[in-house]
């Protein structure tokens, strides 16, 4: 199955609409400034192993709507997409919505983050985590991996 889901993205450097496929092998970079974007997706039971065939520094949000830790780390992982833009994909899995993900990934306890490299889980994390350990995280994933700071 080929994913050709996209979704559109403002540029946080000028402001121009760009469409961001959900899936892709490169970094998404605006069209008019070349400025990586901000790439956060969501992922289901059908997509999900296309969506994260990525070099990049995948992190992955198990969640489920009716979780309130997890709407409380939805916004501070779409402020950390932009920050890490062009070195992190952040994709996110409504458990209740693909049940195969949730138990594939022993998900017991949500929300449940998953960091992945080069496909494979190199860190899990349950609970809600404040912003500045996130970022910690991200940056040490980022370190070992060689990626150089933006």
């Amino acid at each position: 199955m080929t994913v050709t889901s996209s979704r559109v993205v403002r540029c946080p450097q000028c402001s121009t609409k760009n469409r961001v496929p959900d899936a892709t092998h490169g970094t998404p970079r605006c069209a008019n400034c070349k400025h990586d974007l901000p790439w956060l997706v969501d992922a289901s039971d059908t997509d999900f192993d296309q969506i994260v065939d990525t070099s990049k520094l995948v992190l992955v949000d198990l969640w489920a709507a009716w979780c309130g830790p997890c709407r409380m780390v939805a916004p501070v992982l779409a402020k950390l997409s932009v920050e890490f833009a062009g070195r992190l994909k952040v994709v996110k899995v409504d458990v209740d919505r693909s049940p195969q993900l949730a138990q594939r990934y022993r998900a017991q306890s949500i929300p449940m983050l998953l960091f992945l490299q080069d496909g494979q889980v190199v860190r899990t994390v349950v609970g809600a985590q404040p912003e500045g350990t996130l970022r910690t995280m991200i940056t040490s994933r980022l370190d070992a991996a060689g990626e150089p700071r933006a």
